[in-house]
């Protein structure tokens, strides 16, 4: 199983251990442009970039992807990458608050972010994750 950072950010050290592998090269930079959105799209641009993305999956050799950004472009993506036969996940993380007493007294918060695993569907072979 290879599982691809379909998404803008690169991949955490928890999702890294988990066996997710980052794109590099002109792979990621593509990826990038088509997952940003300067202008509101038509159904077909949303589309036509979501084929693209899982393009990009199948001859990275995914068999999963962990996906994320624009929500009106996942639902398309989740679709069209599943019928490649692609299993599709998003990360799930929990948020930590961390608080720091400042010497004039004052309290910074500090929200982090942990990786805590994947939701996500393989098919029609039932849920995982969720």
């Amino acid at each position: 199983m290879k599982m691809v950072n379909l998404t803008q950010h690169p991949a955490t050290p928890e999702q890294l251990a988990a066996g997710v592998v980052d794109l590099g090269g002109p792979d990621l930079l593509e990826l990038k442009e088509l997952l940003t959105f300067d202008s509101l799209p038509s159904a077909k641009e949303v589309q036509a970039r979501a084929w693209a993305i899982s393009d990009i999956a199948a001859d990275a050799g995914a068999t999963e992807a962990m996906i994320g950004g624009a929500p009106y472009l996942m639902a398309p993506l989740e679709r069209i990458l599943q019928s490649r036969g692609i299993a599709v996940f998003y990360a799930f993380s929990v948020r930590e608050t961390e608080e720091q007493t400042l010497p004039d007294g004052s309290v910074r918060k500090t929200a982090v972010f942990r990786h805590a695993g994947f939701v996500g569907r393989r098919g029609r072979h039932g849920n995982h994750g969720v």
